[in-house]
C-alpha cells in the first residue's frame, strides 16, 4: 500500500521553502536594499488599482459639492441674504459714525481759533412749538452751564442759553423772531444789529441808513457791544439789499454761518468775563 499521507509531507515542504524564500528576501531588503527597484516597479503597476479603489469616494465629493438638494440650496441663499442685510445695515451705521466724526473733528478743530474756554454738548431736544427755535443740550448747571451762555458751531453763534437745570440747558436761536444780536460787517467794523425772523435761514437787519457802506456777501460778526456776546464770532453773511431813494433806512437780510437744523455736537463757551466774575 502507498503511504496516505504522502501529498501532506510535500505541503510541508513547500511552506518550508517559501518561508526561506521570504526570510532571504527580507534580510536582502533590509541589510542590503536588493529590492528598491522591484518595490518602485511594484508601486507603478498597482497606482491604477489605487485610483481606481478611489473612484467611489470622488464621485460621493462630487455629489456633495454639485448635485445639493434645492431646499439646501434655498436655505444657503436666504442665510446669505440676511448676512448681507446685516453688513449693510452696520455700513450705514459706519457711515453715519464717520460723518459724526467728521463733524466733531471740524468743531472741534474751530476751537483753536477761539480766545475763550469751551465746553461741547450734544442738541438733544428741540422744541416743539415751530414757532420757538429752542434747542435742548445734555448739559446743564452741573457742568456750569448759565443763563445767557454763548452757543456757537464750527460756522458761527447759534444763540444763548436761555434756561438751565440741573443737567440740561434750554438754548434760543438766533433767528427766533424775539431774538436780536449787536454785529459788525467784518470788512469795515460798521455796526448794525441782526434780528431773527422766525425763519432758520434769515435774519434782518435794521436801521441801517441807505448809505452805509454795506454789500452782499459781507461777513457780519458779533461786535461786543452789550457784553453778552464776545467780540468776532461769525453770525450771517449778507444775501440781499433793497434801497429805496424814499426811505432812510435799507432793508439787508442775512443768511446765518451756523447750520442752525442740523448741528447735532455745539460749543458752549465761556467768556473771560465770565469767569473772572465767578473767579
Amino acid at each position: 500500500m502507498r503511504p496516505l499521507f504522502v501529498k501532506e509531507s510535500h505541503l510541508g515542504l513547500k511552506v518550508t521553502l517559501v518561508a526561506l524564500a521570504v526570510a532571504a528576501l527580507l534580510v536582502a531588503d533590509l541589510r542590503y536594499n536588493r529590492l528598491d527597484g522591484s518595490r518602485a516597479v511594484l508601486d507603478t503597476l498597482l497606482a491604477p488599482v489605487f485610483w481606481v479603489a478611489g473612484i467611489p469616494g470622488a464621485i460621493g465629493a462630487w455629489q456633495d459639492t454639485h448635485l445639493r438638494s434645492r431646499q439646501t440650496l434655498l436655505e444657503d441663499n436666504a442665510h446669505l441674504r440676511r448676512e448681507n442685510l446685516v453688513l449693510k445695515g452696520r455700513q450705514q451705521q459706519l457711515a453715519s459714525l464717520q460723518a459724526d466724526n467728521a463733524r466733531l473733528r471740524s468743531l472741534l478743530n474751530s476751537t483753536a481759533l477761539l480766545r475763550d474756554d469751551v465746553l461741547v454738548a450734544e442738541v438733544v431736544g428741540v422744541a416743539p412749538d415751530p414757532v420757538r427755535h429752542q434747542l435742548i443740550l445734555d448739559k446743564g448747571d452741573d457742568a456750569s452751564v448759565y443763563p445767557g451762555q454763548p452757543l456757537i458751531d464750527a460756522g458761527g453763534l447759534m444763540g444763548q442759553v436761555l434756561e438751565v437745570s440741573r443737567f440740561h440747558a434750554r438754548v434760543l436761536l438766533i433767528t427766533d423772531a424775539t431774538h436780536s444780536v449787536p454785529v459788525q460787517v467784518n470788512r469795515n467794523g460798521v455796526r448794525a444789529v441782526a434780528e431773527g425772523t422766525g425763519s432758520l435761514d434769515r435774519l434782518e437787519i435794521h436801521h441801517v441808513a441807505a448809505t452805509t457802506d454795506i454789500e452782499e456777501g459781507d461777513l457780519l460778526v458779533t461786535s461786543g457791544l452789550g457784553q453778552r456776546f464776545p467780540i468776532g464770532y461769525p453770525v450771517a453773511t449778507v444775501t440781499a439789499i433793497e434801497r429805496d431813494p424814499g426811505q432812510a433806512f435799507a432793508r439787508i437780510t442775512a443768511r446765518p454761518t451756523a447750520a442752525l437744523d442740523r448741528a447735532r455736537h455745539v460749543l458752549l463757551v465761556f467768556a473771560r468775563n465770565e469767569q473772572e466774575a465767578g473767579g
